[in-house]
């Protein structure tokens, strides 16, 4: 596999700091770095947070994410104000899930998929919902009112109808989703009258001459098998319809996707399909496919860049199956879990009422990654294999997740295989051909087509052959490699030539004992039957044995595996059966995975059949009592055991029983963080929440935890002020050992009615912090942030802290924008020396303006400070970002006293120093400095509308680009020592700015190749003229302007300075005096700008010229 209306009139978006990511994802981040580069269309929210792009839930709500994807922010649909959130890492993908979500995910009605920041946050989803989100709405019965409320959801419409599932495949706009969602659930937590589940429309992707021979296709050629009469419908990227090898090969084409065409403009259908049923014209047959007498259905269900959504899948599997396709391939897939998905759902109902057989991808993920839809019990799931049967390194292996259940079914060449090319295609541009007309790519994409293609031909020779005789026919009559098992290869590798004299088979092709439960010492032998078909018109009499292996590849112990019998004869056109017992008693103390093949052969025919069952590992119960303030039974509550350590670590086990508080869960041994919430009423959270949690929970024997509400006590903190509004509430801890990191906390409108209860002693083994935080409004241009905490023993039972005046630093932020009508906000964000961070709030004000920040100033705590000035706001209504700074290094404040700090205020210039400047690292050149640092020196970014920059090695052009020296582009050049000059000049709109709209810059300095990265020889001038928040100064007034030289001519190292200034814009500059670092300026006449410039020579001759045109306004 290449595998109601929604109006905002104030926007409060709560942003995690960088080290917030702890509470997220476990793991603390540095809380500042240099500043990201500017965007020359309206773009995204740049703050220090690192807040890089925005996933929109289907509940409306939006959550920012940085570089990296992780959550820095959440921001709350209109109406959503008072729902608590709560987040959580499961094996490496980020969890962010409101409070009304959880009883239906819980309960199986909601994907949690929808909510899986990680995966939501991939380019494909971001391109995929470009337009709006896409959900599968599956429906009960007629549901006629239901299918009615979605429709009427803001302006939603239905993409597709899916008749198959009894489900609707909607669009939403963004800013409609709170509607959707709204029309899709009751306030109860519940799903609405009519409607059955809700699923993410996902994203699934696109996973010879030696390969055909490899399975036997040419004996089957001369047998007269070719696929002729069969349809095999490929389901992939389109097909070149045009390539010598395909022509007249494709029956009916249709497109699911938005692409123009159904033609393949990719690489991979085409690929795909001339390996199934390519006819080799081209290459005189060399490169003929498995079946090139069958017929090809062409449904374009992944578009041009390689990606396909569900629903497209969905309706490509309906369309298929409506036009007597009698084998599908899915060379495509994506992340399974233990849910059933709309597309499992799908090719089992299909399989199951039509009969066709599903040829479908495993992975291409490598070990324990069985792909969706080739984890569905009915499918026909392809391993890779090289042309030596050896297992591809890529190729994903089993068990199944969930139940252990065997995948892959079979495995079929898949490594470097050469097939048609579909010239000028994607893939096709990325490898060349070779030789002309082909191609050769590698993956269980590639397997699939295979056995595909093996399928048409023994549905050529049994026409009425259904899936099931099919896929036995070929997963009996397969080839093993030895020391593969069954959760690598399947049966094994496929025998085309083998499966058309194939007359017996079994049903089911493999056999599944589940799981035997943990100790091992009582446990029963169980049996299943091995129930073999003849398909023949002659008895058959097979002789049986049986080859078992253990968990590390060893055999199984003897008798492990057994066989009720040797010998068993199949009645033409019938059925018998041979029991199988597995003994997992016999395991000793080796736990795991235990596999089999059963060997039958006699009278010329030969199956193989794969069994397994999971020996379970030292595992125990868990029982969670649940009881609420009432001492009853609680029936509203979500629990869940996060593994922290050793064989555990990183596992998720979610407990939750709709009609009972007492709930079990089956664990292996191991330490866990419990953590639950029991809600009195989930339609209003504001009358209580009760967080229980023990921090680590050491699972050694069948435990059981009394989760009492009761216990529970209230969370007060408070400040020394009247008239405040509450905005925030952010409990938090994390638990870390010295292999694994969890974090876990809620997003809250206010504490009223949430209580807190840690339960067991002292923790032990493991470091355990905990965080409060609290933010209030005062008006429209103050509030409090609070935030304490640290490394504790225990998690604390309630909390009281009442905040005195003496407690709190008073900030005082001025808000700088040279242009009016803009609007933006300060961001305050609190780290502890433990690393831990806080949230902050971006609440949106005019400027230029003014804001007090009232901050706490216990436990150690630091601030960082990031401005944000907004532009025009996007598709989904937010606002987009034009210009951003903050504080640098977070700051200690002390209590009581008072800090006055401007951002986005003129002259803006250059920043070099510390970490910013331009480097060369062996032979190449970068750079990473702010060119639009604002005049208090804060680094940051500012989004431009055109930048040239350009570097010479003496009087030859090394190269140009668009980057403004943020690092994005870098300069390769010779490492011999040589002369540079080095030019950037960047400008921005009026719009965005009216103050230093334009700054150029050109160094001279020579260099070498070095070893380690080098900072270069360059320097700057800071102009620290006295300005307003509006950047403009009394026309005509004269002020007396600080130059300070930074960079390599810094103090000492200055050998000349020259500065001038001009009042026309740059075309007349006159050259004024530096005496004792300043210069005297004439502020400009009303509506006019004053620029600046410096000419700068350092002690060893490297010189420096910064121009800032329009520095600043007059008045």
């Amino acid at each position: 596999m290449h595998r109601q209306v929604h109006s905002r009139t104030r926007r409060a978006a709560l942003v995690a700091g960088a080290a917030a990511v702890a509470l997220v994802a476990g793991a603390a981040l540095p809380a500042n770095s240099a500043p990201a580069a500017a965007h020359s269309g309206a773009g995204q929210q740049v703050k220090a947070i690192k807040a890089r792009s925005h996933v929109t839930l289907i509940t409306g709500d939006r959550v920012a994410l940085d570089a990296q994807g992780k959550p820095v922010g959440f921001e709350r649909a209109k109406g959503r104000a008072h729902i608590p959130v709560q987040t959580r890492i499961v094996k490496g993908h980020t969890y962010v899930v409101p409070l009304d979500a959880q009883r239906m995910i819980a309960s199986g009605k909601l994907d949690q998929r929808l909510f899986d920041v990680t995966e939501l946050s991939k380019a494909s989803y971001k391109k995929a919902q470009k337009n709006g989100l896409k959900v599968i709405v599956g429906y009960s019965g007629a549901a006629a009112a239901a299918k009615a409320e979605v429709r009427d959801a803001g302006d939603t419409t239905v993409r597709r109808s899916l008749k198959a599932l009894n489900a609707d495949a909607v669009l939403t706009p963004k800013s409609d989703a709170v509607d959707l969602w709204n029309a899709v659930t009751d306030q109860d937590g519940t799903t609405a009258s009519g409607v059955s589940r809700i699923w993410l429309d996902g994203i699934r992707r696109a996973s010879l001459d030696k390969s055909v021979p490899q399975i036997g296709a040419p004996k089957a050629w001369a047998a007269g098998y070719d696929g002729k009469g069969v349809k095999i419908a490929v389901l992939d990227t389109g097909v070149d319809a045009t390539h010598p090898d395909l022509k007249d090969q494709v029956a009916e084409s249709k497109n699911f996707t938005a692409a123009a065409d159904a033609t393949d403009h990719f690489g991979h259908g085409t690929h795909v399909a001339s390996i199934a049923a390519g006819t080799g014209a081209k290459s005189g047959g060399k490169f003929k496919g498995v079946a090139p007498g069958a017929k090809l259905l062409n449904g374009k269900v992944l578009d041009d860049s390689g990606f396909g959504d569900d629903s497209g899948i969905l309706a490509g599997m309906e369309w298929a199956a409506a036009q007597g396709a009698d084998v599908i391939n899915l060379s495509l897939g994506g992340y399974d879990t233990p849910e059933i998905d709309p597309l499992e759902a799908e090719v089992n109902k299909l399989s199951a009422e039509k009969g066709v057989l599903f040829a479908i991808a495993a992975g291409n993920e490598g070990p324990n990654s069985i792909g969706s839809p080739g984890s569905a019990d009915a499918a026909l799931t392809v391993g890779a294999v090289d042309d030596k049967d050896q297992l591809a390194d890529f190729s994903s292996t089993g068990p199944r997740a969930g139940d252990g259940a065997i995948k892959p079914d079979v495995t079929a060449p898949g490594v470097d295989i050469t097939a048609a090319a579909a010239p000028g295609s994607v893939i096709e541009q990325e490898v060349g051909q070779n030789p002309d007309g082909y191609l050769t790519i590698s993956g269980t994409s590639m397997a699939t087509p295979h056995v595909a293609g093996a399928a048409a031909i023994l549905k050529q020779q049994h026409p009425d052959w259904k899936y099931t005789e099919l896929k036995g026919a070929l997963v009996g009559s397969t080839k093993g490699t030895a020391k593969l098992t069954p959760f690598q290869q399947g049966s094994g590798r496929i025998q085309v030539d083998k499966a058309i004299t194939q007359t017996v088979f079994a049903d089911p092709a493999s056999v599944s004992f589940g799981v035997a439960q943990w100790p091992h010492t009582d446990d029963k032998a169980v049996t299943k039957k091995v129930t073999y078909k003849n398909a023949g018109t002659k008895d058959v009499t097979l002789t049986l044995a049986v080859q078992a292996t253990g968990p590390k590849g060893a055999a199984a112990p003897a008798g492990f595996f057994k066989l009720g019998a040797t010998k068993v004869t199949v009645p033409a056109g019938g059925t018998a059966s041979v029991d199988l017992t597995a003994n997992t008693k016999l395991g000793g103390t080796v736990d795991g995975d235990y596999s089999a093949y059963i060997t039958a052969t006699g009278d010329g025919q030969s199956v193989r059949t794969a069994a397994a069952v999971q020996r379970e590992v030292e595992s125990y119960d868990v029982t969670l009592k649940h009881i609420g303030r009432d001492g009853k039974d609680a029936k509203n509550y979500d629990t869940s055991l996060f593994g922290l350590s050793g064989s555990v670590a990183g596992a998720f086990y979610g407990a939750y029983d709709p009609n009972s508080g007492t709930v079990k869960v089956r664990v292996p041994k191991g330490s866990y963080t419990l953590t639950s919430n029991l809600v009195i009423d989930p339609e209003d959270a504001t009358k209580g929440i009760d967080w229980l949690a023990q921090p680590k929970l050491s699972v050694t024997k069948n435990t059981t935890v009394t989760l009492d509400a009761r216990t529970a006590k209230p969370v007060d903190i408070t400040v020394p002020d009247t008239g405040v509004e509450s905005l925030l509430a952010a409990p938090s801890f994390d638990v870390s050992t010295s292999t694994m990191g969890a974090g876990f906390g809620w997003l809250l409108d206010s504490y009223k009615g949430f209580r807190t209860a840690g339960l067991g002693g002292d923790i032990t083994g493991a470091d355990l912090q905990q965080q409060w935080q609290a933010i209030w409004t005062k008006g429209t241009n103050a509030e409090y942030n609070v935030f304490s905490g640290g490394p504790v023993k225990r998690l604390a039972t309630g909390y009281t802290k009442h905040y005195k005046a003496s407690d709190l630093a008073t900030v005082k932020v001025g808000l700088g924008a040279s242009v009016s009508g803009k609007t933006g906000s300060v961001s305050a964000l609190g780290m502890l020396p433990s690393g831990s961070g806080g949230w902050s709030t971006a609440i949106d004000q005019k400027l230029p303006g003014s804001r007090t920040l009232h901050l706490s100033t216990g436990d150690k705590v630091k601030w960082g400070l990031d401005f944000s000035q907004n532009g025009p706001p996007d598709e989904e209504g937010w606002p987009t970002y034009e210009a951003g700074y903050s504080l640098g290094a977070a700051q200690s404040f002390t209590g009581g006293k008072t800090y006055e700090k401007t951002f986005n205020t003129a002259v803006f210039g250059p920043r070099i120093g510390g970490s910013y400047g331009v480097f060369r690292k062996s032979n190449t050149i970068a750079g990473y400095l702010p060119m639009f640092a604002d005049g208090k020196t804060h680094a940051g970014s500012s989004v431009y509308s055109s930048v040239k920059t350009t570097l010479y090695r003496g009087s030859t052009k090394v190269g140009e680009n668009d980057d403004p020296l943020v690092g994005e582009k870098v300069f390769k050049v010779p490492s011999t020592d040589a002369a540079y000059e080095l030019t950037t000049s960047i400008k921005r709109s009026a719009r965005i700015a009216t103050a230093s709209s334009r700054i150029d810059g050109t160094w001279t300095f020579r260099s070498k190749k070095t070893s380690t990265e080098t900072k270069l020889p360059l320097s700057a001038a800071r102009f620290d003229a006295a300005v307003g928040l509006d950047s403009r100064v009394t026309a005509g007034k004269t002020q007396s302007v600080p130059v300070t030289v930074t960079g390599a001519a810094a103090g000492s190292n200055l050998k000349s300075l020259a500065v001038y200034v001009s009042y026309d814009g740059g075309a007349k500059w006159t050259k004024v005096t530096v005496k004792s670092g300043k210069i005297s300026v004439k502020n400009p006449a009303a509506g006019k700008g004053v620029s600046f410039r410096a000419k700068i020579t350092d002690k060893k001759g490297n010189t420096s010229t910064i121009s800032i045109y329009n520095a600043y306004y007059g008045k």
